[in-house]
């Protein structure tokens, strides 16, 4: 089970990948487990040598009754600390950011894909329409041909 960022690799350019560990509530975890999650507005930010992924959405968990997480709470991603050093200065350079690619878990554990991302300007995202229109068509002719 997989729940992914696509807005992401449409508006961002990812230039690293990093695998991280988060912080949850009871209920979040079982709210995952039900793929009830959005990462398409989220981002991460770096403070007082943390990693917190701000805006990430995570629906209440249904029997979760008094027990159940604010939807939108900025939760702690788990890194090491020569991992988020190596992220901060990579950041620090113009017009880099962190964005969540995807949410899925490893042996019970959730894990988040973050990306070490540069923002795509309007140009670049009409290439990457324009190309993925050439590959759905090459794709049809060559079905059709076979």
């Amino acid at each position: 089970m997989e729940i992914q960022n696509r807005k992401a690799k449409f508006e961002y350019f990812i230039e690293e990948t990093i695998e991280a560990g988060i912080a949850l509530k009871g209920t979040e975890i079982k709210s995952l487990r039900k793929s009830s999650c959005d990462l398409s507005d989220s981002f991460a930010i770096i403070k007082k040598g943390e990693v917190y992924l701000l805006n990430a959405f995570i629906a209440k968990y249904d029997e979760g009754n008094i027990f159940n997480h604010d939807t939108r709470r900025t939760r702690k991603l788990l890194l090491h600390k020569n991992e988020i050093r190596k992220i901060n200065d990579k950041i620090k350079i113009k017009g880099l950011t962190i964005v969540p690619l995807k949410v899925y878990f490893v042996r019970g554990k959730a894990k988040v894909e973050i990306g070490i991302a540069r923002g795509k300007h309007t140009y670049d995202k009409k290439e990457t329409i324009k190309q993925r229109d050439i590959d759905r068509e090459m794709k049809k002719s060559l079905k059709e041909r076979f």
